[in-house]
């Protein structure tokens, strides 16, 4: 166990995983933003009933974030993708993208609680982590939100 700045940080392989979903492009700094924030809309559309019911072979319950694609750091652009892992992708519905998720070495990070407040702090306690040097770095690849029942588990890639 690591200890950043606001608690511990675990150590942990993540294997790899195919999810299916919708993506946007955006930045921290645009979703501070209400005129230009685009999560809250993709979360709106990933999170309503019957969304992922017509792609065949879900893996398990739970709702993936995929943030990949990062311009630079957590201050560039970056693509994230809402959705459910699956086993295949035969052929993607209208709207949606496929994207695959390598294993990765990566900090864990539990948000529980109310969300997104939760969610909210867990990424700050990832950005002072980032921001103070702590090691081990950030790899700015591809992270991943894994959500359930009990809250959500990030995965930051190092």
């Amino acid at each position: 166990m690591l200890m950043g700045v606001g608690g511990a940080l675990d150590l942990a392989e993540r294997g790899e995983l195919l999810v299916v979903g919708y993506a946007v492009r955006t930045t921290n700094a645009d979703e501070t933003d209400p005129s230009r924030a685009r999560l809250g809309t993709l979360w709106q559309r990933a999170g309503a009933p019957g969304a992922f019911a017509h792609v065949p072979g879900r893996a398990d319950e739970n709702l993936y974030a995929v943030l990949t694609d990062y311009e630079s750091d957590h201050h560039g652009a970056y693509t994230q993708i809402i959705g459910i892992a699956v086993r295949t992708v035969p052929r993607l519905p209208e709207g949606m993208v496929a994207v695959r998720v390598p294993a990765a070495r990566s900090l864990r990070v539990e948000a529980r609680g109310q969300m997104p407040q939760a969610l909210l702090e867990a990424w700050q306690r990832v950005w002072k982590h980032t921001e103070s040097g702590g090691t081990p770095q950030r790899a700015f690849t591809t992270d991943l939100e894994v959500h359930h029942g009990d809250g959500a588990d990030l995965y930051v890639a190092v």
